[in-house]
């Protein structure tokens, strides 16, 4: 991301320590992400998470196991806040033992989602 302009390298003190960070500099891909994952779960939601961008699917499973996930919904309105959040509840509870069973699954990404949701 330093490399594509996103983000830049920067040295701080945190206490005892000089520790390298990452801060943001460009928010437009920051806000596109953003309003990527906002579709996912509302006007472009499939109710299939085999019919789901792969990408997209594992941004949510990382956004929500990371907490940052609530941040993406805040600027929306309430309705639309309480869809997107019974979406993801809906991919939350899916379980990727079954998932990674079912034909055309992709194996990897189901293992993973299992590790991020324990």
């Amino acid at each position: 991301l330093v490399e594509k302009g996103v983000l830049t390298t920067e040295k701080q003190n945190f206490l005892l320590f000089d520790m390298t960070t990452h801060p943001l500099v460009n928010s437009t891909s920051k806000q596109k992400l953003i309003k990527k994952v906002q579709d996912a779960v509302l006007s472009k939601w499939t109710n299939d998470p085999h019919r789901m961008d792969k990408r997209l699917l594992g941004l949510i499973y990382m956004a929500h196991a990371s907490d940052v996930l609530e941040n993406a919904f805040a600027p929306l309105s309430d309705d639309d806040y309480e869809v997107a959040m019974k979406r993801v509840r809906e991919l939350l509870d899916l379980d990727p033992e079954q998932e990674c069973m079912k034909p055309n699954a992709n194996e990897v990404m189901w293992g993973t989602v299992a590790a991020f949701i324990k």
